[in-house]
């Protein structure tokens, strides 16, 4: 008698950011109807905020035993991610602040301590070698990101190119990962991200968001529309934030729209409401709302119902592609290099009127140049790009014999 085939979704889904756990709804939807295991460094539960119950994969290999395991990397910038970051962003706040003030100065300290915690001799934790299990493996690296990984440390690179190259299927989202791996002599195929999909698989359950309590304040604070706004809490610096307010108050009055801010993530280095709170202080036009659930499919529907999405967030950003809807990414003011993952992602799938990335001091016109782009070309954009990743995951699944 065969013995059944366990499928793993692995992912940073063990942690609250919005396109990670979308993730996990979004592959495991595409991966039809089967029992799937959802892993990632350390045991969570995200049910309450629409996530899923994670196991934390070694665990996970010991529970399997010899059980044939197909493991698919649900996405996302998986192959950069350090064994200290994962760890860190798994933490409660609190007890993250205190490990970050302890060991961040201290690189070998701070990756003894995270290897302890997560049980893991990894360097780049998200990253699956089949000899994690100790059955037959099948390993799909599906629309994975890693735009820096050229500039990240000499043993991460060789062990995610290791991993990389035991892989029996390996997509990426945009050309820079792309062109990276394949220097590497690292052959992969391009696709979208994953969340491309998110209007056609949820649409319904998005709309349905919108007549809930959470958005409904929203929708009567603003009956003129607003413009969903976030950064993360590396904006925060007085003078940066005080850049952003005056840029709002340009985009709500060139537009008409009310401002929304909302998290995109909740997990350590990601956004904090308190930078909302103080830009809000910054603004001399009309006071913006502070969306505060953090359920991805409220926020799915903050994005979806508003008029133009505009923030650091990828995701925020992918969102609104798929609900053709506007949409602008905002460069952290200290960042220097040119190809983060929100300025490489818009440029290898987005339509070169729409902007991309831009400057704090951009932002405003940004948001209006955003706003008269073309409505039938934005949905033709939406339904390409969801077609291009169902053929590509299509052709991953049958490769892998999903």
């Amino acid at each position: 008698m065969a013995v059944e085939t366990a499928t793993i979704l692995i992912g940073a889904f063990d942690r609250h950011n919005f396109g990670d756990l979308l993730f996990a709804h979004i592959v495991g939807a595409m991966s039809g109807p089967r029992d799937l295991l959802f892993a990632g460094v350390a045991d969570r539960d995200l049910r309450a905020v629409g996530g899923h119950r994670i196991h934390a994969l070694p665990r996970l290999a010991e529970r399997l035993g010899e059980t044939p395991v197909n493991i698919i990397h649900a996405g996302g910038e998986l192959l950069t991610c350090d064994t200290y970051e994962a760890a860190v962003m798994t933490l409660p706040a609190d007890l993250a602040r205190e490990t970050i003030a302890r060991v961040d100065a201290r690189p070998r300290e701070r990756l003894t301590w995270a290897q302890a915690l997560l049980r893991t001799t990894a360097l780049a934790p998200y990253t699956v070698s089949p000899d994690a299990f100790r059955g037959p493996v099948r390993v799909l690296y599906n629309a994975v990101g890693g735009v820096d990984l050229d500039t990240r440390d000499l043993a991460l690179r060789a062990e995610v190119l290791s991993k990389l190259a035991a892989a029996d299927d390996i997509s990426v989202r945009d050309r820079q990962s792309q062109a990276l791996l394949s220097a590497a002599g690292v052959e992969s195929r391009l696709i979208p991200d994953p969340a491309v999909m998110v209007a056609q698989l949820f649409g319904a359950r998005i709309r349905e968001r919108v007549r809930q309590v959470e958005m409904g304040s929203v929708v009567r604070a603003f009956p003129n529309g607003y413009i969903a706004v976030q950064f993360s809490a590396d904006f925060g610096d007085d003078d940066t934030l005080a850049r952003l307010a005056a840029q709002l108050d340009r985009a709500a009055s060139a537009t008409g729209f009310g401002i929304v801010f909302f998290r995109a993530g909740a997990a350590p280095w990601h956004d904090d409401v308190a930078c909302y709170e103080r830009t809000a202080t910054y603004m001399r036009g009309a006071t913006p709302g502070i969306f505060r659930s953090l359920n991805v499919w409220d926020i799915c529907a903050l994005i979806a119902n508003s008029r133009c999405f505009a923030g650091s967030s990828l995701h925020g950003r992918i969102v609104a592609m798929a609900f053709a809807l506007p949409r602008v990414n905002l460069r952290h003011p200290g960042r220097v290099s040119a190809l983060t993952k929100q300025a490489s992602y818009a440029a290898t799938w987005d339509d070169a009127e729409m902007p991309g990335e831009v400057e704090v001091g951009e932002f405003a016109r940004s948001v209006v140049d955003a706003l008269g782009t073309d409505k039938a070309r934005r949905e033709r954009r939406a339904w390409e790009l969801a077609e291009l990743y169902r053929r590509g995951f299509e052709l991953a699944a049958a490769r892998m014999r999903l």
